[in-house]
């Protein structure tokens, strides 16, 4: 007796189940192979939106650096402590100049630096200029950064901030270089602690480097004339200058020639 054929699609039908329990029942076509470069997105081709997006994302913006005072050489502002959020700026003209101009600088925020808060005003120094090494009776301001702690004059406090000493002997009478009148000079005064003890009245006359060296140098009353080598701006000024010095920013004051500031 002859067997009956099995038409082919009965055939078919077992083999085609067999192929889905193999392959699974997602009828989606297999995924592609993940690239590989960058972790989670692999290695985006040159026309990929990944990678676009990483060519064109910016790079961050540096801070930028804290204000410096204009016109200060590296070796004048090593100079200024870093304790000082006060700089009363006197720069002159020339090595061998009297004329001079003044400008006070404030850091009230370290991280915007320096920012100029009074000024420019005029000033004098001393009759023949600027020296790095002031001796008594060269008729030259010393030139450099000095602490400024302690203010007095002949006429009541206007309001200073600093220490301010209020005593007769501060009046001055006489003639400057050109036969300008001195009276009035010291009416207002800070002292500029060159050669001097901090802490201690303008007319404290210790010289810690000695009486050759010089001393009494202040930023007084302007006489519209040279000076013996302190600093002097209008009279309106000195009263400004004394009600914004403040002993908690531990004011200086930086002075000298431009050429030597630039240093």
């Amino acid at each position: 007796m002859s067997v009956p054929r099995r038409p082919p699609a009965l055939l078919a039908a077992p083999l085609l189940a067999l192929a889905l329990l193999l392959t699974g029942c997602s009828s989606d076509a297999a995924p592609e192979k993940s690239p590989v470069g960058v972790p989670g997105l692999g290695a985006a081709g040159p026309q990929s939106d990944a990678a676009s997006t990483l060519r064109s994302s910016p790079s961050p913006t540096p801070a930028p650096s804290p204000a410096e005072i204009p016109d200060l050489g590296p070796e004048t502002l090593a100079q200024i402590p870093d304790e000082a959020q006060q700089a009363f700026v006197v720069t002159g003209e020339e090595a061998d100049s009297y004329r001079s101009s003044a400008v006070l600088y404030s850091r009230a925020d370290p991280a915007e630096g320096w920012e100029p808060v009074a000024g420019p005003w005029p000033a004098h120094n001393g009759m023949e200029g600027w020296t790095d090494f002031h001796v008594a009776g060269d008729r030259r301001s010393p030139t450099g950064v000095y602490t400024l702690t302690d203010a007095g004059g002949r006429l009541p406090d206007p309001g200073a901030l600093l220490p301010y000493d209020e005593h007769p002997r501060f009046a001055v009478d006489g003639e400057g270089f050109f036969g300008e009148p001195l009276e009035g000079s010291f009416d207002y005064v800070v002292a500029i602690n060159y050669n001097r003890t901090p802490g201690v009245s303008p007319l404290n006359r210790t010289r810690p480097l000695g009486l050759e060296r010089g001393g009494g140098i202040w930023i007084h009353v302007d006489h519209e004339g040279p000076t013996q080598g302190c600093v002097s701006v209008p009279e309106e000024q000195m009263e400004e200058l004394l009600r914004m010095l403040d002993p908690a920013m531990n004011p200086v004051i930086v002075m000298g020639d431009g050429e030597t500031l630039r240093r």
